[in-house]
């Protein structure tokens, strides 16, 4: 009955102001894991867990020099993560306003974009047509955009074979797809820097694993060189893809995130 007494008693001295400041604060969490969700930022945060772990344990084992040292960086702090995490700090900001909530995609929607560029990577491939379309997921690839030329074209497998027709001039670099639109022509992407994976493949490959090495974002690749395709994801990429395979591997994935991200907003 004690017990009950002082919960009952906690409970009648929360005012309604503290249950909203608990829920936004909750919300702003939640909007900037899925914001650092498949970044570098994740293992950035990961590094300074690691340093705040060493400040306590330092400062418990009297470890003095360690202690001095890590509380001489942890002063800078504001400092070190504005500049650790300016591409995730500028797409936030870019992000106030904006609602998530209201996109989606209905099957008969999201199953023709897919097609089209299925078709169009095909196409491509056949006429051994250089191509990077990057499909982006839950990460925001606006960073990367902002490099590019802008657009704003529906997904056709017509408009993609004309960006990159080697007389255009934004044939040079990747397309960004949103949802069912063209967002970005001629962007170019960060090289992957694992000597391993990438000694024996060529700029578009090295270009595509960059990308997914640091978001959640799916990449087609058609290679000039051999006419063959590929598909890049999580830092992975599988090779010679026809168009079943192809069809396959890309429906497989985008229907499968909208039916998780649908799942987690029901939750």
């Amino acid at each position: 009955m004690g017990i009950l007494k002082q919960v009952s008693d906690i409970l009648m001295q929360v005012r309604w102001q503290d249950a909203i400041d608990v829920l936004i604060v909750a919300f702003i969490i939640y909007r900037i894991l899925l914001l650092i969700k498949g970044t570098k930022a994740v293992q950035m945060l990961t590094g300074l867990g690691i340093l705040l772990l060493a400040l306590l344990v330092s400062h418990w084992t009297g470890l003095y020099t360690i202690d001095w040292i890590v509380q001489t960086f942890w002063a800078q702090i504001v400092i070190v993560i504005i500049v650790l995490f300016q591409p995730e700090l500028r797409r936030a900001l870019a992000h106030i306003g904006e609602n998530p909530f209201f996109y989606s995609l209905s099957p008969v929607e999201e199953s023709r974009f897919l097609e089209e560029i299925v078709k169009a990577s095909v196409s491509l491939a056949n006429k051994r047509i250089g191509a990077l379309l990057v499909l982006e997921r839950e990460t925001d690839l606006r960073t990367f955009t902002e490099m590019g030329t802008e657009l704003d074209a529906k997904v056709s497998r017509e408009v993609i074979l004309s960006i990159f027709n080697p007389t255009s001039p934004i044939h040079d670099g990747a397309v960004i797809i949103r949802g069912k639109r063209i967002i970005a022509a001629g962007c170019f992407l960060p090289l992957s820097l694992s000597t391993e994976r990438t000694r024996t493949l060529g700029t578009r490959h090295r270009a595509a694993l960059g990308i997914t090495e640091e978001t959640d974002a799916v990449v087609i690749i058609v290679s000039e060189e051999t006419g063959t395709i590929s598909m890049a994801k999580g830092g992975k990429i599988v090779k010679d893809l026809d168009i079943l395979s192809l069809r396959e591997e890309i429906s497989k994935t985008f229907v499968k995130t909208k039916k998780e991200v649908q799942k987690r907003r029901q939750g």
